[in-house]
């Protein structure tokens, strides 16, 4: 299993902008004292204590916490000892985007400064559907769908975690294990006793479907699953701590309030943290926003190099939030890239350090060097003959694309369909010395393509100038089956 090699950085922190929601009221952040001050930590010298409390610099400077209860309370326990803690992950596709990547890559940022995660797949709750944040009720899946889909989803948590018999070891968990042998009288009675409909009603994702035209008993049940999962991982593992988006709040806290009934207040010792919900400068999702769908984790839906040059062209706006969210970068080297920006945003270099990072992360080292060969190839910095099959197909996929059955037509004529010119206009660019076959200059207004041109046997890559780039695929007719009545 591969896992992630990062270096644990201390940083300064800074409190500006987070809020500090405690069981009674909202305070600001900046109203606590630092949190290396002598009265709040007294750990001198107690290295391991001030690395596990040190996390909590470490979020805010990145702007990772949105909300939490009882800071103070979750200070003293993370100074106290290894905390563990848990994120969810319910299976409403085949893969993680990019946007779970901000509560995955936090289970490990808590787990580099000496806690225990949990990452949580939803094999129950995937059956009913969260309706935070939605405005209309989710499809349900089949058992089917929802148990391929926790399996696919378990594979990508564990690249992202070290796993082991050890006090910070990662676990990996999946609800179904504990609400499938329960009966509904068993479920009702065991837990919904627990809650009000009222205190339901008025969290902020059941009231929001409410004045959207409507809430399912189904999913207005998901609340008091989620509530569950988090009493039983604190039965099972002790754990204390559960993260999850900002619109996770309200089912967050119903865990707590659950657990504190079940166990008794002076018992449990539980914490809530949200983390912000992130979007691009048009309102939509971090990795949902490329109007093309989704961009995901697995590499068969979106390519490693489809994923690259989606981080290659965030926005000026967003890329300083993306590299404190979604990279293990030092605060020294972000600033600098902030800087950067700021004086030469034309240069790309903090978009050019994110996509190499997080392309490093999700699909390993490899993958990115063979990306970066592979957009220098593209536009004429190396030789897309070296490029494998598979990689020259990904890179190919992202890129304006025509196909031939069949005898190809002149270069000029494909030249002008590939990329949308006039053919008098492809024969310019052949005349002028701005046409290129494979990264091979075009001298030939009338020159075919030869067998050696084709890429594989299956593609040519033409290009007008540095930038535009498209390709011509070949189509092997379908074979006559054998079995064909005779006419």
């Amino acid at each position: 299993m591969r896992l992630l090699t990062v270096a644990w950085a201390a940083s300064t922190v800074v409190r500006a902008g987070v809020d500090v929601r405690h069981d009674r009221g909202v305070t600001s952040a900046a109203d606590s004292p630092p949190l290396d001050s002598p009265e709040d930590t007294d750990l001198p010298g107690d290295t391991d204590a001030q690395r596990r409390l040190g996390i909590l610099d470490d979020l805010t400077w990145r702007g990772l916490i949105a909300q939490t209860t009882d800071l103070d309370a979750l200070r003293r326990d993370l100074a106290a000892g290894p905390v563990t803690l848990y994120c969810g992950f319910d299976p409403t596709a085949d893969s993680l985007h990019v946007g779970n990547l901000v509560p995955l890559l936090a289970l490990r940022r808590f787990q580099l400064a000496g806690h225990r995660p949990i990452a949580l797949a939803g094999g129950a709750t995937g059956f009913i559907g969260d309706p935070s944040g939605r405005s209309a009720e989710r499809v349900l899946m089949t058992p089917e769908i929802v148990a391929g889909r926790v399996a696919r989803i378990r594979v990508q948590l564990g690249r992202f975690l070290e796993f082991g018999d050890g006090p910070t070891d990662a676990l990996l968990a999946d609800n179904l294990d504990w609400t499938a042998p329960m009966s509904a009288l068993d479920f009702l009675r065991d837990v919904g006793k627990h809650f009000s409909i009222n205190q339901m009603l008025a969290k902020e994702s059941v009231s929001a479907r409410l004045e959207a035209g409507g809430l399912s008993y189904t999913e207005f049940s998901y609340m008091l699953l989620q509530s569950y999962d988090y009493l039983e991982l604190h039965r099972r593992h002790g754990c204390t701590l559960q993260l999850g988006g900002n619109d996770q709040w309200g089912n967050i806290t119903a865990g707590l309030d659950l657990i504190r009934r079940v166990e008794g207040a002076e018992r449990a010792s539980a914490h809530a943290l949200t983390l912000p919900l992130v979007t691009d400068p048009s309102g939509g999702k971090l990795g949902k926003s490329t109007g093309g769908g989704n961009v995901w984790l697995d590499p068969a839906l979106t390519s490693p190099y489809g994923l690259y040059q989606y981080l290659l062209n965030v926005d000026d706006r967003d890329v300083g939030t993306y590299l404190r969210l979604l990279t293990f970068l030092s605060r020294e080297r972000v600033e600098e890239l902030d800087g950067v920006t700021a004086e030469r945003p034309h240069a790309r270099a903090a978009q050019r350090a994110l996509a190499e990072e997080l392309t490093a992360l999700v699909h390993g080292p490899a993958q990115l060097a063979q990306v970066q060969a592979a957009s220098a190839a593209l536009f004429g910095g190396g030789a897309l003959e070296d490029l494998d099959e598979a990689t020259l197909a990904s890179v190919l996929a992202e890129v304006p694309s025509t196909t031939v059955t069949g005898e190809a037509p002149p270069l000029v004529d494909l030249l002008a369909s590939a990329l949308g010119l006039s053919k008098s206009d492809a024969r310019r660019a052949v005349r002028d010395g701005g046409a290129y076959l494979n990264n091979r200059k075009l001298t030939d207004q009338a020159g075919r393509s030869t067998e050696q041109d084709w890429l594989h046997g299956r593609f040519l890559v033409l290009r007008r100038g540095k930038r535009a780039t498209a390709v011509v695929e070949r189509v092997r007719p379908a074979a006559v089956s054998s079995d064909a009545p005779d006419s």
